[in-house]
């Protein structure tokens, strides 16, 4: 299927929505036949490269709007995907507010779809990685595969998903007998059809301390309520779990990364990140203080550090097998 136009929400669609001018979005279709959109804000001025965004789960392109402003003003192109399954993307199962993929691996075939879009747009170069959350650990996998970025940058990456010590086997056990008596598409224990931000209020929430931003994100999905996703299938969260722990027996690829971590996360597993960038050639974690998990929206002060530390990253001096590749 050749790319085709699709519906984009900007600032002129309702309220929540904020990003650079001249953003558009496409569909594209991957080799198993699946329908992605896919989003792209071109860099302000003369491009310095383009930033490849990997969202996490129940996540979409506008949420990263305010992302792309950033990185737009300071020299980047913007593009940005709906994984299989959330966003405007095809859904997985007939009940849409329910996440799923069959296999983890199986985003590693939206990635090509994005890299095929690239080339159409014949987008800027050298591309930089900057995963977040479920996107870290995808993009963890296409790296270690050689995924021709010059650099990577990833935010409370999900190379461990955070559970209580005493719920760790319970989990497991969730989700490995689950499917095998055909549960598969039901949701875990504690988890519902709702978005999490519709349905937790600004106290108490695991995302962000910054009231304005987590109003956009409930905003955004009261606007336009085809966005929202609730809990995951118990075959996303198996094939989440082995990912994770497939992923943690390979070695780190020898590029430059830079990891952020919020010193209050508590949705994805801060010794599991920890024990990654330990291990990364060129790799540095930093640790942000009083931070949440979503680093990319949290208080102003906090987002400055974030920006400044990714455009020193992504503006650094050409991998030159990354940059020809």
């Amino acid at each position: 299927m050749p790319m085709a136009p699709a519906p984009f929400y900007d600032s002129s669609a309702g309220t929540g929505f904020f990003g650079p001018p001249r953003g558009a979005a496409w569909w594209v279709e991957t080799s198993d036949q699946v329908r992605l959109r896919v989003g792209l804000w071109p860099a302000k001025g003369e491009a310095r490269g383009t930033v490849l965004i990997f969202p996490g789960r129940t996540e979409y392109i506008e949420k990263y709007g305010q992302t792309a402003q950033e990185l737009t003003r300071r020299g980047f192109a913007v593009l940005v995907i709906d994984w299989r399954g959330q966003g405007l993307s095809d859904r997985l199962l007939p009940d849409r507010q329910i996440g799923h993929v069959a296999r983890f691996t199986d985003f590693q075939k939206d990635i090509a779809a994005m890299l095929r879009v690239t080339r159409e747009l014949d987008l800027p170069r050298p591309f930089h990685l900057l995963g977040h959350s479920m996107g870290g650990a995808i993009g963890l996998r296409a790296v270690m595969e050689g995924l021709m970025v010059q650099s990577c940058a990833f935010t409370g990456p999900m190379w461990g998903i955070y559970t209580p010590h005493i719920l760790g086997p319970i989990a497991w056990a969730t989700a490995t007998i689950g499917p095998m008596l055909g549960l598969g598409a039901w949701l875990p224990p504690n988890t519902s059809l709702d978005h999490y931000v519709l349905k937790q209020a600004f106290d108490g929430n695991l995302l962000t301390h910054d009231p304005e931003m987590y109003a956009m994100m409930q905003d955004q999905l009261k606007a336009q309520a085809d966005l929202g996703l609730g809990g995951p299938s118990l075959v996303w969260l198996r094939e989440a779990l082995n990912e994770c722990k497939t992923l943690a027996a390979r070695a780190s690829p020898d590029m430059p990364c830079l990891t952020f971590l919020g010193t209050k996360e508590a949705i994805v597993d801060r010794d599991a990140v920890r024990a990654r960038m330990q291990v990364w050639p060129r790799g540095e974690i930093d640790e942000v203080q009083g931070a949440h998990h979503e680093v990319l929206m949290e208080r102003p002060e906090i987002r400055a550090h974030v920006f400044d530390r990714l455009e020193a990253l992504f503006g650094g001096k050409p991998d030159t097998a990354a940059a020809t590749g």
